[in-house]
């Protein structure tokens, strides 16, 4: 790989070829897969894109430039929820520069199971926190709204409490500050949400030509049907792993976490990732 001035939206671990690159969520999450990135680059090159686009599309080409340019070609991508989508449509577009994809956590890929995502959520919550969730949400719907990215933070914790089984809150080595951009996110999921809500994103699955796994866990919030049943009908080669007593984010679950990434080396291995 020619010696290039890294930007700044890539963090890069290990050392070259960059044959692996984590996706981090949101949209607008930065840098909540380091942890990820960290732990794999004992052994290999990883990459982490950070996403700033504020369009679906422009995510898209943002992400593929800096896997044309950094890494090495066709590299596995880790997704994770937003993420995992993100990936799924590069490499429906781009099919000869993704090798194999690994969707972590994955939102759903029908609208019909969208409903129980924030039902199951609620249910978790007690009624002090469901009414500031809910709250929250509204607040952050009203188009006069200001501090958005303090909202939207603290949506995100409250989720946080409702999507994690048993989650690590003490590891040093898991800890990340994580970047909350509410236009990022308020503006990229209006496009991804009526991608999916037309039919579209599915359709996409026909395109993609590499091996594709979601690893999925049984607590997560978001329906493991939604992700597994649609994907195994459009995807060519695709396997589903549902991971026990986890949540939304298996590196911070104390019970899944080793099962994780013991999953995702092998998943790394085969074929050479």
């Amino acid at each position: 790989m020619p010696k290039l001035s890294k930007p700044e939206n890539l963090r890069v671990y290990g050392r070259p070829p960059f044959n692996v690159s984590v996706v981090h969520g949101g949209p607008g999450a930065a840098g909540e897969m380091s942890p990820v990135a960290r732990q794999l680059a004992f052994d290999r090159g990883v990459l982490e894109p950070i996403q700033t686009a504020a369009s679906l599309d422009g995510q898209i080409e943002e992400l593929r430039a800096v896997l044309e340019t950094y890494g090495s070609l066709p590299i596995t991508l880790v997704g994770f929820s937003w993420g995992a989508w993100l990936s799924y449509v590069l490499a429906a577009r781009y099919p000869v520069i993704v090798k194999k994809l690994i969707l972590v956590g994955s939102g759903p890929f029908e609208e019909k199971y969208v409903a129980t995502i924030q039902e199951t959520r609620l249910s978790r919550l007690s009624e002090a926190q469901r009414a500031e969730f809910e709250s929250t949400v509204r607040t952050l719907n009203d188009p006069a709204t200001k501090n958005k990215d303090i909202l939207l933070a603290r949506l995100r914790q409250l989720a946080s409490r409702s999507d994690a089984y048993d989650p690590i809150t003490n590891d040093s080595n898991e800890t990340v500050s994580v970047g909350t951009q509410s236009n990022l996110f308020q503006s990229v999921w209006k496009d991804a949400a009526e991608l999916r809500r037309s039919g579209r994103l599915l359709e996409l699955g026909k395109h993609i030509a590499c091996p594709a796994v979601a690893i999925h866990g049984d607590y997560d919030p978001h329906p493991a049907d939604g992700v597994q049943k649609p994907l195994a009908a459009v995807l060519k080669d695709f396997r589903f792993i549902l991971l026990k007593t986890c949540g939304h984010t298996p590196w911070m679950e104390r019970k899944a976490k080793d099962r994780f990434y013991e999953i995702l080396r092998e998943e790394l291995r085969e074929g050479n990732c």
